[in-house]
């Protein structure tokens, strides 16, 4: 590990602990002595499949921009936003498949919204359904309204 500070590649590991998804290491720079945390995830390999066929490696970041984004100004606690990535993210690595569809991402996305805020569900609909005009946008929230019924 690479010392951000000077560069020296040699450090030793001064404390370890466990984190929700991965583990978090505390470092120490053999060269200028400086301490420096590090975190270690297991990496899953996930391509996503987009819809005109190009493939990208699954970003969990990005999933939660996107579900942040949906929720901006809306009363709902950022730990629910996490718990929905995080459910997202077990769902897709626990399909065991090499790719998924971003189509199923999307859909999972909805149905989390649905479950946490209409209205962040809607404004994420609205991209992602590509409801470009007001009847489309009234037909998806009939369906919501009757769905809620």
């Amino acid at each position: 590990m690479q010392c951000p500070y000077c560069g020296q590649p040699d450090s030793r590991v001064v404390d370890t602990r466990a984190t929700g998804d991965g583990i978090r290491r505390r470092r120490e720079c053999q060269g200028c002595r400086k301490r420096f945390t590090t975190y270690e995830q297991i990496s899953e390999a996930l391509l996503i499949v987009k819809r005109d066929g190009r493939r990208e490696p699954f970003d969990r970041n990005k999933l939660m921009q996107g579900i942040r984004i949906a929720c901006a100004k809306r009363p709902i606690a950022m730990t629910d936003i996490e718990r929905a990535v995080s459910q997202i993210e077990d769902h897709l690595f626990g399909l065991g498949r090499a790719e998924v569809p971003s189509r199923v991402i999307g859909q999972m996305i909805l149905e989390k919204l649905k479950e946490l805020d209409p209205l962040a569900y809607i404004r994420f609909a609205i991209v992602y359904l590509e409801l470009d005009d007001v009847e489309a946008l009234r037909h998806e929230l009939d369906r919501l309204m009757a769905e809620r019924r």
